[in-house]
């Protein structure tokens, strides 16, 4: 049993990168509005993004290369594009991980100041990955990612068994509005594509620490990380669904204070005394999130920059320092505009949904792809039928923004 729990390691990272402001936030709001409505919703996007999140342990293990080399074979300017896209999100991204994180800590633990709450847990993440690396960013996330789980299953457990009733009729939204939640929670859940790129470079840092691990088990991993993200998905519908639907609560746009609102509502609809078991659940979950994210986005940055041949920004320390102050400068200087940045972040997180989608398949479906680990032809029809989805998707999603 701790063999195989030693075995685990990238999906489980996957895993702690996913279920953060998409689970936390979204899919309680998604409770709070349609009750258990929109679980349909759920299930078909896991089900529509999970091969190309699959075709990144496949191909990085079948071939020894990462998913950002593959990418660089198929055409160098996918690769500027990507480092570009980077650039333009990665701080955005991981101020936004980093606010929740210090709200729900700011609720727990009293402090006064969100903003130097935000910085100190921006440089103890930064502290965790410098010190500890790979190694000990693999331990850690395991311990986070169980404890968040064991924390909100017995929240919903509790939840559930407190609720006198609810409805588990599917719905469809119907006007603008709702229509507008649906397309961003399912562009959302599990998690944005390029997720899959951190995942390809996870699965080579681990291969390196384990020599003696097989595809089977890289895959077998995966699928237990994706399989978690499904599960507390649905864990945080039913939070939603019992403690938020039909109580007419106005939850904030913010993370940080959404965060706090909803720690006092659990504790207030289920009882005080669960209120370390919620907000500890809370907070590992977007702990995990947060440290996963300040490691994945140096760590592509920096590979990106040596398959490019650029003359700065091979070290991934580099990218870790520059990540670290960008996001505590946006803490002092640009907290105001947090709404705006995170809004383009999500749009070009959007549209490049079917690019990633295209550029897996492509991967795995190449003749250099070793042929017993190219998908069969099933997975392929499902590859292909989930990117018309996907460009469609996304299509939706900029009309959305005119409507």
């Amino acid at each position: 049993m701790i063999n195989s729990i030693k075995k685990l390691g990238p999906g489980l990272l996957f895993a702690g990168a996913a279920i953060g402001v998409s689970h936390l936030v979204l899919s309680t709001k998604a409770g709070g509005d349609f009750g258990f409505g929109l679980v349909w919703a759920l299930i078909i996007i896991n089900l529509i993004k999970y091969p190309f999140f699959e075709f990144a342990p496949r191909y990085t293990l079948s071939t020894g290369k990462s998913l950002l080399e593959g990418y660089k074979e198929i055409g160098k300017g996918i690769l500027i594009v990507y480092f570009i896209l980077n650039v333009l999100t990665m701080f955005t991204i991981q101020a936004a991980v980093t606010s929740v994180s210090a709200g729900i800590a700011t609720k727990i633990f009293g402090f006064e100041s969100n903003l130097l709450v935000s910085i100190g847990i921006a440089l103890l993440c930064f502290t965790i990955i410098i010190i500890g690396k790979f190694d000990f960013l693999d331990k850690t996330i395991k311990l986070f990612v169980f404890a968040l789980c064991i924390c909100t299953i017995i929240t919903a457990f509790v939840s559930l068994n407190n609720a006198t009733e609810f409805n588990l009729n599917q719905v469809f939204p119907v006007n603008n509005l709702e229509l507008i939640f649906l397309v961003s929670f399912m562009g959302w859940m599990p998690g944005p594509l390029d997720i899959s790129i951190w995942h390809s470079l996870w699965s080579l840092e681990k291969k390196k620490i384990n020599p003696e691990l097989t595809f089977d088990n890289f895959r077998f991993d995966f699928n237990i990380g994706y399989l978690l993200t499904l599960i507390m998905g649905l864990v945080f519908i039913s939070l939603g669904a019992t403690v938020l639907y039909n109580s007419g609560t106005n939850l904030s746009s913010s993370g940080s204070v959404f965060a706090a609102q909803l720690i006092n509502l659990y504790t207030s609809s289920i009882g005080e005394k669960w209120f370390y078991v919620i907000a500890f659940g809370a907070f590992f979950t977007m702990l995990s999130t947060t440290i996963a994210t300040l490691d994945a986005s140096p760590r592509t940055m920096s590979l990106t920059s040596k398959i490019l041949n650029f003359q700065f920004g091979r070290n991934q320390n580099f990218w870790l320092i520059i990540l670290t102050l960008g996001t505590c400068l946006i803490f002092l200087f640009f907290s105001t505009e947090m709404g705006f940045l995170i809004k383009i972040a999500t749009i070009l997180s959007f549209i490049t949904a079917p690019l990633y989608a295209i550029l897996n398949f492509i991967l795995v479906t190449k003749k250099n792809m070793p042929k017993k680990y190219r998908p069969k032809k099933i997975i392929r029809i499902w590859s292909f039928l989930s990117i018309i989805f996907l460009l469609a998707f996304s299509f939706t999603y900029i009309l959305t923004l005119f409507l």
